[in-house]
């Protein structure tokens, strides 16, 4: 591999999948907790709670989703840098014809 394909790996490829690897580390136990909020928003909403408890239970459930968000989001921006890593090596020059 030339100093181009190499460079190439480690400033974008290496830090996408990095990126992927991360954000999706973080991503499943934040989902475990938005499903645990959604179902103590939900019951509390049955049982008939004050005002002040939904509304407590409502915000967490907020956050987590927008946690949640963020870190899909994560996922799919590190799946962009590798992709355009992946194309820049495509695009490199093929020196074994010379």
């Amino acid at each position: 591999m030339n100093h181009r394909g190499l460079l190439l790996l480690l400033t974008t490829i290496v830090p996408g999948l990095s990126a992927i690897v991360i954000s999706t580390f973080y991503l499943f136990p934040e989902w475990a907790a938005l499903d645990r909020a959604y179902r103590n928003y939900e019951q509390l909403s049955r049982t008939g709670a004050g005002a002040r408890e939904l509304s407590i239970a409502q915000s967490a459930e907020v956050r987590h989703r927008i946690n949640c968000f963020a870190e899909g989001l994560g996922v799919l921006l590190g799946g962009v840098i590798v992709a355009i890593g992946v194309h820049g090596l495509c695009g490199l020059p093929d020196k074994t014809s010379n």
